[in-house]
Formats: C-alpha cells, structure tokens, sequence
C-alpha cells in the first residue's frame, strides 16, 4: 500500500491561512467577512492527527479553520468529553489499561461489546491516550498513537478562546451530541452539563462562536428549552431517521425532514442545517455525482444556513469522478469537489484537512 508525503502541506497551508480576513465575532456560517464558507475542522484536523485531541483541535486553527468540532459523549461521573463514540476501545488504549470494564451494552438499538465512556471517571478517563480510529487509512497518524490525552469540552473551549487572542480571529467550536437519547435512558443527560459548560466558558449568548449539532430532535429541542442562545444544527443523514423518533414511534424519516416543509419545522427550532453531502450531490450506480438537489436552496428558503459533512481527501471518500487511482488511500482531486459544493452556495462545510478547505475557498 502506498504511503503519501504530507510534510510540506500543512505548513504553506498555515501561511497562507494567515493572510485571511478574520471571523468576527459572533460570525454564522457563511458569513466570514465576505471570504466565502466557513471551514469546520472536522474533529480537528483528524486527517493528520488522531481526531478528537487538543493536538488535532490546534493544527486545524493553525491551518485556518474557522470552527472546531469536538463530539460529546459522557464520563460515569457526568463529565462531557471529546470522542467520536461512547465505546473508545478502538479509539484509545482502555483495553490495556482497564480490561476488566469491556462489556456488551446496546445504544441505539445496537448490540455493542467494548469499553464505554460511561463505565469510567473523569479521573480514569484521563489515564487514557487517544489513538487513531482510521489506522489503516490515516497510516500516518498512527505514530502520535499513544501521546495524546482525551480532553473535556471545558479544555476544547479554553483552546478556543486562547487561540482567538493568539491569531487575532474568533475561533468558534461546534460541539455535537452523540446518543443523547441513550445517555438521557442512562441517567446522564448531555444537555445540562453541555449548557453548564457553555455558560462557565462566557459562550452561552446569542451571538457566540458556537454551534450545539445533533442527528436527533428532541434534544434540540430541550435545549431550546432549557434557554440555549447559541446557534443549533440539525443533521441529518442519506437514510434513516432520528434515534429519538425510533423510540417515540414518530415515522418522520431525514427524508420527510429534508423536504421543504420539514425544513421550514427545523427553522422553527435550529438554525442550521448539517446534511450529508450526498444529499446535496448524489451519487449513482457507479458513484459519480451530477446534478444537486435542491436542498441548499429549499434550506435557505426555510431561513437555514447549510453545513454539509464529511469532505475527506482519500480516494474512497470521493466521488468517482475525482479519484485519482485505484488506491482508496491516496488523495484524489478533493479541491474539486469543494469547488461543487461552494458553487452550489453552502455556508460551511465538515473537512478533515481543514488546510485544503482553506485552499478551495481562496481559489472560488
């Protein structure tokens, strides 16, 4: 398998990252100043870093990123931390540190054996170093596996607002709620502790940097609820439907959500919407894409702004016209599939090498 070079990228991606015009304050997605989408750090720059570390958080603010984004899940004693799932035996080393803790639990209707989030303190938590989840992919990655510790969404906060006196722009955070249903069944509600945290840190107004994300409703909606200000986006997927509605019986599927008049429902609790990107470009038999949806549109009809997810550089994630060899590991023409998605009009988009974001954007 063919291993790429990477070590030049990052750094003309940071210098010419600097020459930028700033975020203002407060900024909503699409509207930095002019310069075109707003560039979310994809857990981090999690294509060269193992996702969800301060490492990752601060190498895509230095490549440019306007927003970070940690995804939540809770500790046995309530405390909110940045992991992709709960079960983190393929995302840290637990399984030499705490053997004893692997178990079977079902979370969202899946049977999953492993170590959970849940099962440990803060204090344990933080014995624990992170790992990269895409070994084979990111093969790169794999020789910071073991260096760096899992942080709190207090310490993704801090990074934050340090970074934004350090480089002289806002850096905003987009934190996502990952099986809020499952963790409210468990006696650990996301929502509480996630306004807590946002209200400690100075970031609970209106116009702050942040962006609360999540595939469900409901949980968007308690957060309205419990007097959130902050900007909410709603995801939604290629397939399915919200876990909260599997569990209330509601037939409503992301489909039925993404038609005019389901986005003119988020409207009335969210801000943004977050939609796969083949929602916007999908992809027939042979994987290539033509011509968009009307969703960008029909969103911004509804009074959303759009931030699509995930674009990621490897050939696999592309689409087939933009591959550049058989090798699904290699990078294919990314830039290309930028320039798509800012020529239909999205506000932002979710990237894992937030630099090449950061390109696209200047050369649109």
């Amino acid at each position: 398998m063919r291993i790429r070079t990477l070590v030049a990228l990052p750094v003309a991606a940071a210098a010419l990252a600097a020459g930028l015009p700033l975020v203002a304050a407060g900024a909503t997605a699409g509207t930095k100043d002019g310069a075109g989408p707003l560039v979310f750090g994809h857990r981090g720059a999690s294509g060269y870093r193992p996702e969800h570390t301060l490492e990752s958080y601060d190498l895509a603010i230095r490549m440019g990123a306007d927003v970070i984004e940690p995804d939540l899940v809770s500790t046995k004693d309530g405390v909110l931390v940045a992991r992709h799932e709960n079960e983190i035996g393929g995302t840290t080393d637990v399984e030499e540190k705490f053997p004893a803790l692997r178990t079977t639990k079902v979370v969202d209707g899946r049977s999953i054996t492993g170590w959970f989030t849940e099962d440990l303190t803060l204090a344990q938590l933080k014995t624990l170093r992170a790992d990269e989840r895409l070994p084979d992919v990111r093969q790169e990655n794999t020789i910071l596996d073991g260096r760096y510790a899992v942080p709190t969404l207090d310490e993704v906060l801090a990074l934050a607002a340090a970074a934004s006196k350090r480089y002289g722009r806002t850096i905003a955070v987009a934190p996502e709620t990952k099986h809020p249903t499952y963790f409210d069944s468990i006696g650990l509600s996301l929502e509480e502790p996630l306004l807590a945290d946002l209200r400690e840190a100075r970031m609970d107004k209106a116009k702050s940097p942040v962006y609360v994300q999540s595939f469900e409703e409901a949980n968007l909606r308690d957060l309205r609820r419990l007097g959130a200000r902050v900007q909410l986006v709603q995801l939604t997927s290629a397939r399915g439907k919200p876990y909260d509605h599997v569990v209330s019986g509601d037939p409503e599927t992301y489909a039925d959500m993404t038609t005019p008049a389901g986005l003119r429902e988020i409207a009335t609790y969210a801000d943004v919407l977050g939609p796969d990107k083949t929602q916007i470009f999908p992809r027939d038999a042979q994987g290539r894409t033509g011509a968009p949806t009307g969703l960008v549109a029909d969103a911004h009809a509804a009074g959303l702004t759009v931030v699509p997810y995930t674009v990621r550089a490897e050939n696999q994630f592309l689409p087939a016209q933009y591959r550049s060899s058989d090798d699904p590991n290699a990078y294919g023409d990314v830039l290309a599939e930028l320039r798509d998605l800012f020529a239909i009009g999205i506000d932002g988009v979710f990237i894992d090498q937030p630099d090449l974001g950061v390109i696209a954007r200047k050369e649109s």
